[in-house]
């Protein structure tokens, strides 16, 4: 309220100052309704004696015509017979002398610029040092914005996902909400509290819904508001967030991605006196210094908590760490829930079969998984959010939109046909496998077929008869297109790949060999990294045993999966031959093949056939040639 009353002060003023000035020049007005004429041409009407009346005033001569027109013309001092003409042609004149000015006045107009400058720097310089709060250099200013309990509506029901977190804040809602509780019996809540967690967890919603809980103020900023390029400019907004929140105590002061200036000290090119690490020694202090900060709860948010500095750590300041992981199956299920309350949606959309079908997904891709299925529903004229919009969004956000545009010729559809039918053979004899959800030959992303296995459960540990069988699984696409395309293409390279490492983990990481044993026969990834260890670990005769044991591994998978796919032809080729006719089938398709029925129609249609630069045949020959067709299963 101060800060507009100065401002509407300073304006007033100027305006009184700019009318003052005009008013000087409004005497000069009076003669405005004058025509100027030259002066010989003023001399002649005197002489002619069409002149009634003239006022000489300064070097201006105004007069009226015998007709009632005014006329003005300028004079000049030179022509000392002016008076002579106007007496002797009986013109009635006379003369003003010109009004003088106070000497202030003078001053006043003299020195007006010089003065008006000086103000306008002082108003500046006033702003620099912080005199008003949303000035143009209030650098000091804290940034933090203030939301109460009428604009702050997110409460614990509208996160969902992480129980385990929200039972941990829950006694900092319970300290808010009576203070006297834990102060009476000696106890004091924690200062800060530090959200631990993946980006898109929820950590932001969490800290949000700790006031909206409590219904307190809630401050919100993020740690690189702090930092600007001139020094001191951090400290000064740290001590001015502080001294906000204590004026709204008990409050909440919530800082994301609090590791912009909470690194470790000393590790940067100022040599400890550069401006970030004023910054953190300042919060350092408001946090747990001389002066207390009660009712005032510190929430901060990071997705690298180990670049933080110690001392920022430590009790007294955040004692409690709070991690917010990824959400499990139960957790996501909740999550969809919650979103889904915000679209309309359809009866046959499963939240736990989504669930299960988003394995390390955050709360944030859910929301956006919610938020495409919306999309696709608009784009198709629908009035309510189905299943199939959710398929389809999440098979975008997983595998990549569709290429329908892409051409393919029919011998590369009947090869990835094939090599899709492979995979999911063998993924659906193995006993471990999960089960497997869809398979498509559409080409999406880099990939022109995926086949997608859904896991029942989290996957927490991996087993080796599960590992085994993953590997037979991956083998089993190169092995489709030799026993039916009678050719190998370079679409198996990433099957390959991937199986090759999974068995050198096997044995050299997981102690999973019988003959090699439990031993590690080589360095982690993060010894590698951090470079702890760039000598070789094993001998060459080791190394050629941990070869042999690999070579072993994947020989023996590759040998199963070609004994499946031998015994089951008939499958493989149905299989196929559906997918060459719809692109895309399901489970309930998967399941009727491997029964050996016919396959039921899709549960949302017949997908129209896309165009090839060959003409389609009706079936399948055994002996039909292909070029690469890249894909790979989704574990």
């Amino acid at each position: 309220m101060n800060n507009m009353f100065s401002k509407a002060a300073i304006w007033v003023v100027i305006g009184m100052v700019l009318f003052t000035v005009f008013k000087q020049f409004d005497g000069r007005t009076v003669s405005g309704a004058a025509t100027a004429i030259p002066y010989s041409d003023f001399l002649d009407e005197v002489k002619s004696k069409r002149i009634k009346e003239a006022t000489i005033e300064d070097r201006t001569i105004v007069a009226t015509t015998t007709e009632g027109k005014k006329v003005k013309s300028a004079i000049t001092y030179l022509d000392r017979g002016l008076i002579g003409d106007l007496v002797n042609n009986g013109v009635k004149f006379d003369v003003k002398q010109p009004e003088e000015q106070s000497f202030l006045s003078q001053i006043f107009i003299s020195w007006f610029p010089m003065l008006l400058l000086i103000g306008v720097w002082v108003f500046f310089m006033r702003q620099m040092q912080g005199g008003g709060k949303g000035g143009a250099f209030s650098f000091g200013k804290s940034k933090a914005r203030l939301l109460d309990d009428t604009t702050n509506t997110v409460t614990f029901a509208d996160v969902a996902g992480c129980d385990e977190a929200k039972e941990e804040v829950t006694e900092l809602v319970e300290f808010l909400r009576d203070p006297t509780r834990f102060q009476k019996l000696g106890g004091r809540i924690p200062r800060g509290v530090l959200l631990v967690g993946p980006p898109g967890t929820g950590k932001t919603l969490l800290a949000r819904a700790i006031a909206g809980e409590a219904k307190v103020p809630f401050f919100s900023i993020s740690g690189s508001d702090f930092v600007e390029m001139f020094v001191g400019v951090g400290a000064s907004r740290v001590r001015d967030m502080f001294d906000n929140a204590k004026k709204h105590a008990p409050c909440i002061i919530f800082i994301d991605e609090i590791d912009a200036v909470g690194r470790h000290r000393g590790a940067g090119m100022g040599g400890g006196n550069d401006e970030r690490e004023q910054t953190l020694n300042q919060m350092l202090v408001e946090m747990d210094g001389f002066e207390p900060n009660a009712g005032v709860i510190v929430v901060a948010a990071t997705n690298r908590a180990d670049v933080l500095d110690k001392a920022l750590l430590r009790p007294g300041r955040f004692d409690r760490q709070v991690i917010v992981g990824l959400p499990d199956i139960r957790g996501r299920e909740q999550i969809l829930m919650v979103h889904m309350r915000k679209v309309p949606i359809a009866t046959d959309v499963k939240a736990d079969i989504l669930a299960r079908g988003t394995p390390g997904f955050s709360g944030a891709d859910l929301a956006n998984l919610v938020n495409e299925a919306a999309l696709f529903a608009a784009r198709r004229n629908k009035r309510l959010v189905e299943m199939q919009d959710f398929e389809d969004a999440k098979d975008k956000i997983v595998m990549g939109p569709e290429r329908k545009s892409a051409v393919m010729r029919e011998e590369e559809r009947r090869n990835t046909a094939y090599h899709e039918s492979g995979h999911a053979v063998v993924a659906k004899l193995l006993p471990k496998a999960d089960p497997v959800h869809k398979v498509t030959i559409m080409p999406r992303g880099f990939a022109l077929g995926l086949t997608w296995q859904l896991p029942e459960h989290d996957r927490v540990n991996m087993y080796k008869d599960k590992m085994l069988e993953e590997i037979s699984i991956l083998f089993g696409g190169r092995i489709a297109e030799e026993v039916f395309m009678h050719q190998m293409s370079t679409g198996a390279s990433n099957d390959f790949e991937r199986a090759t490492k999974l068995a050198r983990a096997m044995v050299t990481r997981y102690g999973m060999s019988e003959s090699l044993g439990t031993m590690v026969y080589e360095d982690t990834e993060q010894d590698a990294y951090f470079g702890r260890s760039s000598a070789k670990t094993v001998s060459e005769a080791t190394q050629q045993k941990v070869d042999t044991e690999i070579r072993t591994i994947l020989d023996t998978q590759y040998a199963l999966s070609r004994k499946l796919i031998e015994d089951n032809r008939d499958k493989v080729e149905l299989m196929a031959k559906t997918l060459l006719d719809w692109e895309t089938i399901d489970s309930d398709q998967i399941n009727d093949i491997m029964e050996g029925r016919e396959p039921r129609q899709p549960k949302y249609g017949i997908p129209v056939k896309r165009a090839t630069s060959d003409t389609p045949s009706s079936g399948v020959p055994p002996n039909a040639t292909a070029p690469d067709a890249p894909a790979a299963p989704a574990a």
